[in-house]
């Protein structure tokens, strides 16, 4: 691991009057940053959990559908969606860490205004709203879920994702459109090609710029990789960080195309996006699933053009849906990192 990372105190938070360590070479957990949003970001905190006790999640903000789409709209907040969801992959395996997790989770089901809405976004804005603070209002809610890590938003304002979008109209399959907002990226009839944000140029969140520079590793994926993975390198201060920290860098690839967003891609199409749209960024790992690579020598040579290696494993859950096990998926962390 990085020889220059920053040591921290006995309550895991850096402190600026110990030398640098290693955190493997001074005892300490390693320090991770996982990057993403919803269920893949769910997956690879699920995952990292059971891996290290210094772990922070580092959540998109440009969710523009369903109960986070309606606050986003009627409060002006950022959308609290994907920040709950990796709030919930951090609830322990106690009956604490369930139960808390199933609330937060939970969904009125009604025929009035709370039709839809989840306890844990409304929890998340009113705390917002109370303390007047996006960050303090996620700590106070990992701190009564009994979190195992920490949530941060990747910029303190909400954001649109804009795509340029090949073939929307069948009957004019080479021609170029541009689609805004994130599930309309999500579930677009045509090609992602490539994607902006809006404002073009965010501010970050401080603790998360902090965060990913003091990091051992930092972990992009699984998830969707137009609306959740790629937009953390177009946040400018957040980029730069990414591409300046001494951390290691691991990507995990899908188990499989998302329809609308992916369609047809390849293993190595993911890394050859991820090059397009950050080429200062480099990669340490490349982790896939060993069951859904075809060919592992264009993988293994996508992999290489990123500066990175290849690490094949089982991590897709045993019934052979497209998701990835959690306890799987973290043996594969464990020996990255811990290897």
């Amino acid at each position: 691991m990085s020889g220059n990372t920053q040591a921290r105190d006995d309550d895991g938070r850096a402190d600026p009057d110990r030398p640098a360590a290693d955190s493997a070479e001074d005892g300490l957990p390693p320090r991770v940053v996982a990057l993403g949003g919803g269920h893949g970001l769910h997956a690879s905190l699920s995952a990292l959990r059971r891996v290290t006790t210094d772990l922070t999640g580092v959540v998109t903000v440009a969710d523009d559908g369903g109960s986070s789409g309606r606050l986003r709209r009627e409060l002006g907040v950022l959308p609290p969606g994907d920040l709950r969801m990796a709030l919930a992959a951090l609830c322990g395996d106690d009956e604490w860490g369930h139960t808390w997790s199933e609330v937060i989770q939970h969904r009125f089901r009604s025929e009035g205004e709370l039709h839809g809405h989840a306890v844990g976004n409304l929890l998340i804005v009113a705390l917002w709203e109370l303390l007047g603070d996006s960050v303090a209002g996620l700590d106070w809610v990992g701190q009564l879920l009994g979190a195992h890590g920490r949530v941060l938003p990747m910029s303190s304002v909400p954001l649109d994702i804009a795509a340029e979008v090949q073939g929307v109209d069948p009957t004019r399959p080479y021609d170029l459109t541009t689609v805004r907002g994130q599930v309309a990226c999500a579930s677009t009839r045509g090609r992602v090609r490539s994607i902006s944000l809006i404002p073009e140029n965010p501010p970050a969140f401080p603790q998360a710029l902090k965060a990913v520079r003091e990091a051992d590793w930092v972990v992009f994926g699984p998830g969707s990789w137009f609306t959740s993975v790629l937009p953390h390198l177009l946040v400018p201060e957040l980029a730069e960080a990414l591409v300046a920290t001494p951390a290691r860098r691991i990507v995990t690839l899908n188990l499989s195309p998302q329809r609308g967003e992916t369609d047809g891609f390849q293993p190595e199409t993911y890394l050859e996006v991820l090059a397009a749209h950050a080429p200062d960024l480099r990669v340490d790992v490349v982790l896939a699933d060993q069951g859904v690579v075809e060919d592992t020598t264009r993988l293994t040579e996508a992999a290489k053009a990123l500066g990175g290696r290849l690490v094949l494993a089982d991590v897709g859950a045993p019934d052979g849906s497209p998701r990835h096990d959690h306890e799987l998926l973290a043996a594969a962390f464990d020996d990255i990192i811990r290897g």
